[in-house]
Formats: C-alpha cells, structure tokens, sequence
C-alpha cells in the first residue's frame, strides 16, 4: 500500500473538505432563515471567482485588494438577489421559491457565459511559492490558504451567532418567523443579511478554487457535489454542515485511491459522496445532525 499517497490524500480530503464545509453552511444559513434550498448557490461561487479574477487581470489590482473589492460585490449582489428576486414571493408556496432559484442558476450561468466565455482562465501567480512541503509532503499553497480562511469563517460564524445581536436575531427567525417579527426583529432585513453572509462565503470558496485549478463555469458543479454534505450532516445545522463537509472531502480522495490502487473502476470518487448519501438517509432521514420534524395531530 501506498501510504505516502494516502496521506497525502487524507491532507487534501481535509483541505478539500472544509471547504465544502464552509459552502455547505451557505446553504443552511439560507435554510434555517427562509426556509428555501438555494439552487444556485453554485453559480454564486463561480460568480465570486470571475469576479476577482476580472479585477486582477482587466483592472490589474493586487491579488488581496481584488479579494476583498470582490467580497463587497458578492455582499451586494446577494443583497440585490433578495430584495429583488426574493422578497417579492415571501408567503408563496415554498416551491415557488426553489423554482425561482433554479431559474436564477439557469440565467446567472447564461450571463457568465456570455460575459467572461465557456474557457477556464488561470489566476495570474499569487504566491511566490506555488506548494510548501509539511512534513515531507507537498501541498499546494492555495490549499493551505483555503484551510486558513475556512477556520477563520468557521470562527467568525460562531462568533456571530452565538454573540452578536444580527446572530441572534438570525437565530429567532430561524426557530419561527412570526414569533421573532413580533419581538421587534425585522425579518426582511435578516432575510437579506442571511444572503449576503451566503455570497460572500460563496465568493471567498470561489476564488480559492479558482487558484487551486482555474475559473470557468464549470465549478458551478460544486453546488451539486455539496448538496450531499449539506444532508449527510443536516440541513438546519451549522455543525452538521462542516462535518457533512469533512465527510464528503474525505471521501472523495479515499475512493480515489481505492479505486486506482485497488478496484481501477474510474471515477469512484464522484460517485462514493452520493452512495454515502443514501445509506444515511436510510437510517438518519434528517441527516447526522438535523432536527426531526415531530407533526403532532
């Protein structure tokens, strides 16, 4: 057995897999808060990454300044998303609601598409060294980068809500809406704030992933590839989000090197995250650490 390869994939499973964390609790933030899966949340990473990579290459601003430039569009953009797509179905059947963000998925890829084209475009170099070696291994730097500002929005969510009075009113909503609106929160804004705090996760993963491969409409997919994250660890939980998250990471490059030392079926590691997916479902149908909905008649 290959055990430098092994743990150098377990690393990247990690690495990886916070990451999907981080994009997996921008679709719980939306649903603790309003109660709607966000099926685009995979075209805002992508919107993220186009976004930053624009300003580096068309506009040539430094790599940090063009990061956090386009943290403040995706702030701005997920606010535009709510008030202007959203808010006006508030108290329509929730399906109306998903069939809206899957024509927003639909018409936000289109427009990409059109503006920055179908190729992949590589981040210009950002770091002076592309990989640093830990422990014998090398690992990307971007990788490292994407560890680091995952724990920081790890962090900075349980700040948020577990300290701050925004935290706490999300928190309010999201247990009920009617009881938190008559207490003096304004759901609307709370509505708006939550996706807000969603786009801009989505960018920052954005842009990491843009380093680490390159930027092209493709990495939509990665709405997809978390979804099963996002239910493995539950749909209303922050911690079941980071650990669905790890989960799905660690599985992806575990079946990649069984399937190429052991089984040579090919393209195991998309497929492993998703037969996981079932078999939990089948025995945890609200997810490791989702709340059953008890319906008393």
């Amino acid at each position: 057995m290959n055990t430098e390869l092994l743990l150098q994939l377990v690393i990247n499973g990690v690495i990886v897999g916070m990451l999907y964390g981080i994009v997996a609790m921008c679709f719980v933030l939306i649903y603790k808060s309003t109660q709607v899966v966000n099926f685009a949340q995979g075209e805002f990473v992508v919107l993220g990454a186009w976004v930053c990579l624009a300003l580096v290459v068309s506009l040539g601003l430094p790599f940090w300044l063009a990061f956090i430039f386009s943290l403040v569009f995706m702030t701005l953009f997920g606010i535009l998303v709510q008030v202007l797509l959203l808010r006006p179905l508030v108290g329509e059947p929730v399906i109306s609601v998903i069939m809206a963000t899957i024509g927003l998925s639909i018409f936000m890829r289109a427009l990409m598409n059109w503006i920055f084209g179908n190729n992949a475009v590589r981040f210009p170099q950002v770091f002076d060294r592309s990989t640093v070696s830990i422990g014998g291994l090398n690992v990307e730097t971007a990788y490292l980068m994407s560890l680091v500002l995952s724990l920081i929005v790890m962090v900075i969510f349980f700040w948020f809500f577990r300290y701050s009075r925004w935290g706490l009113a999300m928190r309010a909503t999201a247990y009920n809406q009617q009881v938190a609106q008559s207490l003096g929160v304004n759901v609307g804004r709370v509505f708006a704030m939550a996706w807000a705090i969603s786009a801009v996760v989505s960018g920052i993963a954005g842009v990491v992933i843009g380093l680490v491969s390159a930027v092209s409409n493709s990495l939509a997919i990665i709405g997809i590839k978390v979804f099963p994250a996002v239910i493995v660890g539950g749909l209303d939980s922050i911690v079941g989000a980071i650990v669905g998250g790890l989960t799905i990471g660690l599985l992806e490059n575990l079946a990649e090197f069984v399937d190429g030392q052991y089984l040579q079926v090919g393209n195991m590691y998309q497929v492993a995250p998703f037969y996981v997916l079932i078999v939990i479902l089948m025995i945890r149908p609200y997810g490791l650490f989702g709340t059953p909905d008890i319906e008393r008649i």
